[in-house]
């Protein structure tokens, strides 16, 4: 009886092995680092959509109107925090500099709990948090991916970052479920403590991750190398590369597209549908199908999508979707296809052309990695929402309905197609060429 369940135990752990090879597309050497690659990003993403909801309450309640208003408050605060950032990164090694930015995020959640709790200044500090929700999404996911992208290289990012996206999507799944179990036992401010916890496991994951790294072993020393530099030179950094221009290029664009649609969704959702529950349900709606399609894409198909049409054609399905999109919205501007268009490039975006815009950075130096993307994905990322959200009301300001600005935005949506072909084939090239560098270097080590 004892051997026949020791032998059932041994045959449930060998099973085990077998799916986990199969789900990871990651060598033995690698797999380590991507399963806590992957709890690194479900800890973070679980934590961001715990306090999603807060923030977005705290947006409606403020007026529609005044969302531009919001937007354009985060990208000031950004333009702030961007030089400190830069200045952190120039002094401390990787290994430390990580986890300080997240241990400062969550002293900020502790002064929010206390503030909010003993109602302290309650209508100023609602507003404040709203716009630190959105810089705190930023810079967290943006050290996360400048971190994958300094551990792996461009051909392992092919195969291991849909696996690693597919952490952070199951953790947006986690978030919603801990708010919607938990703001009525325990009150929505006390939601910000279980945000603490998850914030601070994936610091956890961050020590596990450093330890486990066996991905480069010639790199494994980088940890402790400083990047050097001033708080501002990712700014010379990104003028000097007409790559790294491409890239921004690509973020503004997309921008573009994103805000048009969102602002197009709130208008419509505050036109038609009445009452506060009514709306977070449509939300929450559109969050669950994102989610539920991004997992299901990231652990079967993301992987072998970008290997076999390379980070180009994988990135240009976003803008594809955009410009069908724009066109459905142009002849039937209403809610139903609004929200259609929504799901299909929420979930391209996060299954697809996320991945693939961070295999972009791969071919980068480690200054650019954590520097010049911080910039792009950060601050010009945010600074493109505020500019966007104005031109939004601009065009409605001239009279366009939701059709007109949809038409708008087609062909912008086509020029962001194009960029996304030419970043593509310049990265294989950045590839290749850093590939054949390395050859050499080790073939001169070796004489």
């Amino acid at each position: 009886m004892t051997e026949a369940a020791g032998n059932h135990g041994a045959g449930v752990v060998a099973s085990l092995r077998r799916w986990t090879t199969r789900a990871v597309p990651a060598t033995p050497q690698e797999r380590a680092a991507a399963l806590w690659s992957f709890a690194y990003f479900f800890m973070l993403l679980a934590g961001y959509y715990v306090l999603r909801p807060l923030r977005d309450q705290m947006g409606i309640a403020g007026g529609v109107r005044n969302l531009p208003w919001l937007f354009t408050a985060t990208f000031v605060t950004l333009l702030v925090a961007q030089p400190l950032y830069g200045a952190l990164v120039a002094r401390l090694p990787r290994s430390r500099f990580i986890p300080i930015v997240y241990h400062f995020f969550v002293v900020n959640l502790l002064l929010f709990w206390i503030l909010l709790t003993f109602h302290i200044s309650t209508t100023l500090v609602a507003q404040v948090f709203y716009v630190w929700v959105s810089v705190f999404n930023l810079f967290a996911v943006a050290v996360f991916w400048s971190f994958m992208a300094d551990l792996f290289t461009a051909d392992q990012g092919k195969r291991l970052f849909g696996f690693i996206g597919a952490g952070g999507t199951a953790g947006a799944l986690l978030g919603p479920v801990i708010t919607i179990g938990l703001s009525v036992p325990i009150g929505p401010v006390n939601l910000l403590l279980a945000a603490i916890v998850l914030l601070e496991a994936a610091v956890f994951c961050v020590y596990r991750l450093e330890r486990a790294v066996t991905v480069h072993e010639a790199r494994r020393a980088e940890q402790q190398i400083l990047l050097g530099g001033g708080a501002f030179a990712a700014l010379s950094e990104l003028v000097r590369s007409p790559y790294l221009l491409g890239i921004a290029a690509w973020i503004s664009l997309q921008s573009f597209c994103a805000t048009i649609l969102y602002f197009q969704q709130i208008h419509l959702v505050a036109a038609g549908v009445h009452g506060a529950g009514a709306q977070t349900r449509i939300f929450a709606s559109i969050d669950l199908a994102v989610n539920l399609l991004t997992l299901a894409t990231q652990l079967v198909a993301t992987g072998q999508v970008l290997k076999r049409f390379g980070t180009g054609a994988t990135a240009a399905a976003l803008p594809a979707i955009y410009v069908v999109g724009f066109l459905a919205i142009f002849f039937v501007p209403t809610l139903a296809v609004v929200m259609t268009a929504q799901v299909a490039q929420r979930w391209l975006h996060f299954a697809l052309a996320q991945p693939a815009r961070q295999v972009f950075y791969t071919v980068l130096d480690r200054e650019a990695k954590y520097k010049a993307k911080n910039l792009i994905d950060v601050v010009i990322y945010r600074g493109s929402d505020a500019l966007y959200g104005w031109v939004f009301d601009s065009l409605q300001a001239l009279g366009l309905k939701l059709a007109g600005i949809a038409l708008v935005a087609c062909p912008v949506a086509a020029v962001w197609l194009v960029v996304s072909a030419a970043l593509g084939r310049a990265q294989e090239q950045r590839a290749k060429h850093n590939a054949a560098t390395a050859a050499t270097a080790a073939a001169a080590a070796v004489e």
